[in-house]
């Protein structure tokens, strides 16, 4: 199954936001933006609930409670220099990026909240995540910087405002 996301829905409710179809749209955007051939490379992402996400944070980041979305990259990728582009991934035998859990009860409170449309929301959130797989991160400052100008200019590009 090489070059796709795969989209395991464990909350039907993402069915009506068109979670595969976002996921895809996403990871396609992203990868082109920085030059990482699609095809090469497979991730999953799991559209699940606030429970879900809970135990998943927990179990994985020793955090109580949901979050909107966690990300496992299969292997550590980012720059070790505070703002740095992070190296693009090599092709091997292994295609796998990572997975992504998102969670709908989380991501439907933000979006109402900050009144955004939720299928903005979720590619958002989803273009995080696949920075994540990347090696971007946002703990250092200049990281932060540069995950979040990234973030806008692959949103842009899908059409979407700056989220920030």
């Amino acid at each position: 199954m090489s070059g796709s996301v795969d989209t395991v829905i464990e909350d039907d409710r993402w069915q009506d936001v068109e979670l595969e179809r976002l996921a895809a749209r996403a990871a396609e955007a992203t990868l082109a933006h920085l030059g990482v051939d699609a095809e090469a490379w497979e991730i999953v992402v799991l559209g699940c609930d606030d429970a879900r996400i809970a135990a998943l944070n927990e179990d994985f980041r020793d955090k109580p409670g949901p979050t909107n979305v966690l990300s496992w990259p299969s292997e550590a990728r980012g720059a070790k220099v505070d703002g740095a582009m992070p190296e693009p991934p090599e092709a091997g035998p292994d295609p796998e990026l990572g997975d992504i859990a998102i969670a709908y009860d989380t991501c439907a409170k933000e979006a109402e909240a900050a009144g955004k449309p939720m299928q903005d929301h979720v590619t958002h959130l989803i273009v995080h995540g696949i920075l994540h797989l990347l090696g971007y991160d946002h703990v250092r400052d200049k990281d932060a910087t540069l995950m979040e100008r990234t973030e806008v200019e692959i949103l842009g590009k899908l059409g979407l405002p700056d989220p920030y």
